[in-house]
């Protein structure tokens, strides 16, 4: 599965953060021994986030379900 989406919970700030990765970012993962090492050097500076207060997954396809919004 590549990761095509980076969905994170920043539970300081009590956002939902969804990040569509390009294909720069894509071909950038291999550079890295994991994914959080990439989004640490890669992603949190760019997206204005902190690796250290989020809860994040990757996922090929985004698809959400919203109740009573």
């Amino acid at each position: 599965m590549e990761p095509n989406y980076l969905i994170l919970l920043d539970y300081c700030t009590g956002q939902i953060i969804k990040i569509k990765l390009t294909d720069e970012e894509k071909y950038h993962i291999g550079n890295y021994k994991n994914f959080e090492k990439f989004m640490r050097t890669e992603l949190e500076s760019k997206y204005n986030f902190k690796t250290c207060d989020v809860y994040w997954m990757t996922t090929e396809d985004l698809d959400e379900r919203l109740y009573n919004i």
